[in-house]
């Protein structure tokens, strides 16, 4: 019996959910499509689906979403609420039509602050980094793409910001939070990070968090609203603590002003343990003396994964896998 497609969506999102996933690819292959799911560590492929099964799932999304059915060419945005065992989903979609015009399509899970579980492998690193929230100032995470920066920091502010105003600047919103005022970047729209700030700065807000610092202008902005007595939370791309602050450098940001506004920064992992949970690992530096870069700025790193060997709590294969970050 061939399920609807309201049901076998149904199926997908329960399955992704429960994976805590941030999202969901339906992807064409040569004579079907693949259905996968990219979770904290790793991407599972589901199961793979006929051809017209995934067009009409595709067609079905794209309607609820507010996408053009008939375009099956261009790439296109969408968004939609989704319910699923009482639970309100937020989605947004994204589609695009490949030579053969056949559609591919991504599926972005945005989550509740408060449906986000994974534990922290050191407690005491949270409590450092609520510290130093209150010395206002900037503070920069690091990592790969996937490695939970945005849940740390959303889940730092929402503890530590219950009387103030905490507005947000990302591309796109990742976690929906009902107390924050939440902007999303549009450069169609002539929406930058750099724009949205200087708008921001306009509302008085206490606490803004910025989704990237990816250019001069945004770097600017946010070391400059740190300066004036704002607590700025942002990441950056980087493998390393010390190599957030090359990043800012290589911004045109000069050192002394890097200094003045950075109070920490923040270097994390999401990491399996032997009994399946997933953790997060954080190294943290707070002491920025000087712009060149130290020879192992990831010691305290490489101390905590060796330890969390010895220890029994991940395996041989991870220790490897994360070991240089």
């Amino acid at each position: 019996m061939k399920l609807k497609v309201t049901q076998w969506l149904d199926n997908i999102m329960e399955f992704a959910v429960q994976r805590q996933a941030s999202d969901v690819f339906i992807l064409p292959k040569e004579n079907e499509y693949c259905i996968k799911v990219h979770t904290a560590v790793r991407t599972i492929q589901i199961t793979n689906l006929s051809t017209e099964m995934a067009k009409r799932v595709i067609s079905y999304c794209k309607y609820q979403s507010g996408m053009s059915v008939t375009d099956s060419r261009r790439p296109q945005l969408g968004a939609m609420d989704y319910m699923i065992k009482d639970q309100k989903l937020r989605l947004r979609l994204s589609s695009v039509g490949n030579f053969s015009q056949n559609e591919s399509m991504v599926i972005r899970i945005i989550y509740d602050t408060h449906q986000i579980e994974s534990g922290f492998f050191n407690p005491d690193q949270i409590q450092k980094i609520e510290s130093a929230c209150k010395k206002r100032g900037l503070l920069l995470f690091a990592g790969p793409t996937g490695s939970g920066k945005t849940t740390t920091i959303y889940r730092v502010v929402r503890k530590i910001s219950k009387d103030q105003i905490v507005m947000t600047i990302e591309d796109p919103v990742e976690i929906y939070e009902e107390s924050f005022l939440q902007l999303e970047v549009n450069d169609q729209a002539k929406m930058t990070y750099a724009d949205l700030l200087k708008v921001g700065l306009r509302q008085r807000p206490d606490v803004f968090i910025i989704g990237e610092i990816r250019d001069h202008q945004t770097a600017e902005v946010a070391i400059s609203a740190a300066l004036s007595g704002h607590l700025v939370l942002s990441t950056v791309h980087a493998k390393s603590p010390d190599g957030t602050i090359q990043r800012l450098l290589e911004l045109g940001i000069d050192f002394e002003r890097i200094q003045a506004a950075l109070n920490l920064v923040v270097y994390q992992r999401l990491i399996p343990t032997k009994s399946k949970e997933i953790k997060t690992l954080l190294t943290i530096k707070d002491e920025f003396n000087n712009h060149h870069v130290e020879k192992d700025d990831m010691r305290d790193w490489k101390d905590q994964i060796e330890l969390l060997f010895k220890r029994g709590i991940i395996s041989e294969k991870n220790r490897d896998k994360y070991f240089y970050g």
